[in-house]
């Protein structure tokens, strides 16, 4: 036994082999002005967060505008702080990282690996375990049995044929076997940075990946016991034990969660600091228990998170309290030790290039075993190729494996290094061709007009509601009832329920069936809602409803989505502030604010944007004739008025609806041609109505901007609910007032109804005419007469060519689609 002074006064004990290293009590305690501060453990620690945190949001921002993930950048910024670059100075290695302070650090990143794999655990619907599809089941086993046989057969090959170091030759075995891993922890964090975790395509590489991990736990569980025995028999008393072990966890813990589920539902006060702490606690207790019996300690608080029901009450208050912690902070900094364990200059050139080889050809092979069965049901080509590139996907996981192999020597120093290049080298390769070659968006783009102004007399109306919060129905049904449903003229009517995506990792479209019970209180309560809309307009209306379960700067695409599938004429959204009952502002979502921007650049119809007050005066419902409603028609000239002109004169046929349609002139103005096509229009609306006392029309001249705010200010309060249009681009009258608007979104007129200024009691509906059409911004101004609707309808609508709209590979015979995620009482698919 012998002793040495190491860095820092520590002493190092060599006996035999092992060196022990006996750590100098300052460095723990530490006293202030005594010491340099990297002597003592707690502020090296916070050195270190601070310095991996700051290089990794560093390079994060240098390679954002090259289309790389947050995965790639956290790697790498280890890799930079650690013997590669920085760490290659080992006066600043030890400095910045001694290995006496390595113990501390790899125990904060397990900790987040940890929690991280329990959040992943809580967000994950179990039922679709059980239930993955058949098309996600196809292409699933395709890509497991064709990458995993394939690869491995090359591994021998190259074993056999090419010389190689006798690590490298036992190490290639098992880098080949990993290459058909698909974790959902990847991919889902990959898809959601690229903001196409709605689309149809990530729905079924998500459906593929969750059937892959569900098989693939079950080969890492035998992997990992065979890794660590001696023998076959005590490979399987490790696997019987982890088996065993999952069974005691779900035995103990699961009754423990359902109590905390039962409090929480009964409880009025709902889900208490408490009810998280008990969980929490039970997390490092799992963990414990799964490496205990040789399993790596992740196992246990997955399994402990498929526990937790998804989404509300629970599900989204652990994520609440996790997602930034853990998410942000601890979970980071597991990839960023991972980089710190990557030495560049201890990989042998001859292994590069026989790894790199066999990267190459499981990553191709791997994305044919994809693209086959995918192009078999009807995936074009692209969106395979697509679907392929997904997949292959790496992060977290894979890292997990590699680190777990390095710990047990399977993989040298620099065979680990490679691999975790191959993670970044793979995952920047495959992030910006997913961009460039994958829009959903342009499957979302119509090939005919779709609006109000030019849909055919006597066709059913099809309208889109979206509701966020249930304080809104009231003012959508007296909408819906206004619009005057007859059996002459019907109307369709979508509901879409928009619940922010928390406590749960895919997003989901769910069809609500009728007469069915929705899943949660308040969509219940909503749906019954227009259910009774419905039934009061039975065999005039027709309702099919659906929740958008989503991230609120993603769920835009849901939006149009729904829109393109029900040939909707206009989608009605509600608007971001709520009032109280006093007339103040209540409330505010920014997020909402930022969706309806992004329908209205992108929607496939017309757009209404419904400002609801409502409540501020207590309109009665106009169901059963129980009230009159004094709807009001502000028109200054446009596509966009034409179009809210036209859904007015619906309105104004209902026998409890009264409609004044007030028109702006500018004094001093020439007759212009769209000055006659305006004339033509309201002629033709005043024409259909003369006679009717419900129906009243006057002009109002004004010379400016200043005017026209005076006179919208004189009315504001006189109607149930004022119709305008959003934009009116040729109009001298808005000159000026662009300015002083709050919300671009509702135009000038519509900003000032809905102003926090307005002493208003009147909603207000701001409707845009159809801005998109195959692919390419519609010219909105007015061209044709009213009467020439018809005629305009029946031209063909030549297809851009190279675009589709056929997904008929979405839907499967006999069973819910993968795209839509069903309730669970529901056998209808949604096409």
């Amino acid at each position: 036994m012998t002793e040495s002074l190491g860095p820092n006064n520590d002493t190092l004990i060599n006996v035999g082999r092992n060196t022990i290293l006996c750590m100098d009590l300052d460095t723990i305690t530490g006293g202030f002005g005594v010491h340099n501060p990297l002597d003592f453990t707690a502020s090296l620690l916070l050195v270190q967060l601070s310095l991996i945190s700051a290089i990794s949001i560093l390079i994060d921002l240098v390679l954002q505008p090259l289309g790389q993930s947050s995965i790639v950048a956290q790697i790498v910024g280890g890799i930079i702080v650690g013997p590669t670059f920085l760490g290659h100075d080992k006066d600043l290695a030890l400095a910045l990282f001694p290995p006496r302070n390595t113990m501390v650090l790899d125990t904060i990143a397990a900790f987040g690996l940890m929690f991280f794999f329990f959040s992943i655990g809580v967000k994950m619907d179990i039922s679709m375990l059980a239930r993955p599809g058949k098309v996600a089941v196809m292409i699933g086993t395709f890509l497991m049995f064709f990458t995993t046989l394939l690869s491995v057969m090359i591994s021998y090959a190259m074993k056999t044929y090419i010389p190689m170091d006798k690590s490298l030759a036992r190490a290639i075995q098992f880098y080949a076997g990993s290459q058909w891993l698909t974790a959902l922890p990847s991919l889902a964090c990959l898809l959601t940075e690229l903001k196409i975790v709605n689309a149809d395509l990530s729905r079924l590489a998500l459906s593929i990946t969750i059937f892959n991990d569900t098989v693939g736990v079950l080969f890492i569980i035998g992997g990992v016991a065979f890794i660590e025995s001696a023998s076959i028999i005590q490979a399987a008393l490790i696997t019987f034990s982890s088996v065993v072990i999952i069974f005691i966890i779900v035995l103990f813990f699961y009754p423990v969660v359902k109590w905390i589920q039962r409090r929480v539902i009964n409880d009025d006060k709902g889900v208490q600091e408490w009810h998280i702490i008990v969980l929490f606690i039970c997390v490092p207790l799992t963990a414990l228990m799964t490496e205990m019996v040789g399993q790596h300690y992740i196992l246990g608080p997955f399994v402990l998170g498929l526990m937790v029901p998804e989404g509300p009450p629970l599900a989204s208050a652990i994520e609440t309290k996790l997602d930034l912690f853990i998410s942000k902070l601890l979970y980071p900094v597991y990839l960023t030790v991972s980089g710190l364990s990557t030495n560049a200059y201890t990989i042998s050139g001859k292994s590069a290039w026989i790894l790199g080889l066999l990267t190459l050809f499981s990553c191709i092979i791997k994305t044919i075993s994809v693209m086959l069965p995918a192009c078999y049901i009807g995936i074009p080509v692209q969106e395979a190729f697509v679907l392929g590139l997904m997949l292959n996907a790496r992060g977290v996981s894979e890292l997990i494996v590699y680190n777990f192999w390095s710990d047990f020597k399977i993989l040298t120093e620099g065979d680990f290094s490679f691999a975790v290049f191959a993670v970044i080298a793979v995952t920047a390769i495959i992030t910006p061709l997913i961009r460039h070659l994958y829009d959903p968006s342009k499957n979302q783009i119509p090939l005919k007009r779709r609006n109000i102004q030019q849909s055919k007399p006597g066709t059913e109306l099809k309208i889109l509601a979206c509701i966020f919060d249930e304080v809104n129905v009231h003012t959508m049904v007296n909408l819906l009832e206004a619009s005057n449903a007859t059996r002459e003229n019907p109307i369709a009517v979508t509901t879409l329920l928009l619940v922010e995506l928390v406590g749960r990792s895919m997003p989901m479209l769910i069809a609500h069936e009728p007469n069915q019970p929705a899943r949660h209180d308040s969509s219940a309560a909503i749906i019954n809602a227009f259910h009774q809309y419905e039934l009061y307009n039975q065999g005039c209306t027709s309702l099919r409803a659906f929740s958008a379960i989503s991230q609120l700067d993603m769920i835009h695409e849901d939006i149009c989505r729904v829109g393109v599938d029900q040939n909707s004429s206009i989608i009605i959204l509600p608007f971001h502030k709520q009032w109280a009952i006093d007339g103040s502002i209540g409330s505010m979502n920014r997020a909402i604010q930022a969706m309806n921007v992004r329908v209205l650049d992108r929607a496939p119809c017309s757009v209404g944007i419904l400002v609801d007050r409502g409540g501020l005066h207590g309109t009665l419902s106009i169901l059963n004739n129980q009230s009159t409603y004094h709807v009001c028609v502000l028109y200054v000239g446009g596509a966009d008025d034409s179009e809210s002109l036209c859904y007015a004169a619906r309105m104004a046929n209902h026998e409890s609806v009264v409609m004044t349609l007030v028109r702006f002139l500018h004094f001093g103005s020439d007759n212009a041609r769209e000055r006659k096509v305006d004339n033509e229009l309201i002629s033709e609306v005043r024409r259909a109505h003369a006679g009717r006392d419900a129906f009243s029309y006057r002009e109002e001249l004004v010379r400016d901007g200043v005017g026209l705010a005076a006179c919208i200010r004189g009315l504001e309060s006189s109607f149930d609910l004022i119709v305008v249009g959003r934009s009116h681009p040729d109009s001298p009258l808005m000159v000026g007032l662009e300015e002083w608007s709050e919300c671009p979104e509702l135009g000038v007129v519509g900003d000032i109804l809905a102003s926090a200024d307005a002493n208003s009691t009147s909603s207000v509906l701001v409707v845009q005419q159809q801005k998109i059409l195959g692919g390419k911004l519609v010219h909105r101004a007015m061209k044709h007469l009213a009467g020439d609707r018809d005629s305009l309808l029946m031209q063909p609508m030549p297809t851009p060519v190279g675009e589709h709209n056929d997904h008929s590979w979405v839907s499967e015979q006999n069973e819910p689609t993968w795209a839509v995620a069903m309730d669970k009482s529901s056998d209808r698919k949604f096409n």
